[in-house]
């Protein structure tokens, strides 16, 4: 299962990320690495990105991104 498949408010753990280098190092920086727990909180009007939580921090992962982070 990919990110961009979990509902909103639904907790869900990082397994893998199989993002380009510089978006992964990004993510890494900002302590989205495997094993983190990750929450969708908000959904845009068009429906991309979503807002998602984690370790205090709130981003917008476009779909095309998160549908590169595998979750559990």
């Amino acid at each position: 299962m990919t990110l961009n498949e979990v509902k909103v408010s639904k907790t869900v753990k990082v397994i893998n990320i199989y993002c380009e280098y510089a978006l992964r190092q990004r993510l890494r920086d900002l302590g989205l690495i495997i094993g983190t727990r990750i929450t969708p909180i908000f959904v845009s009007p068009l429906g991309n990105p979503v807002a998602y939580e984690f370790r205090g921090n709130i981003i917008a992962i476009r779909n095309e991104d998160a549908q590169k982070i595998n979750i559990q």
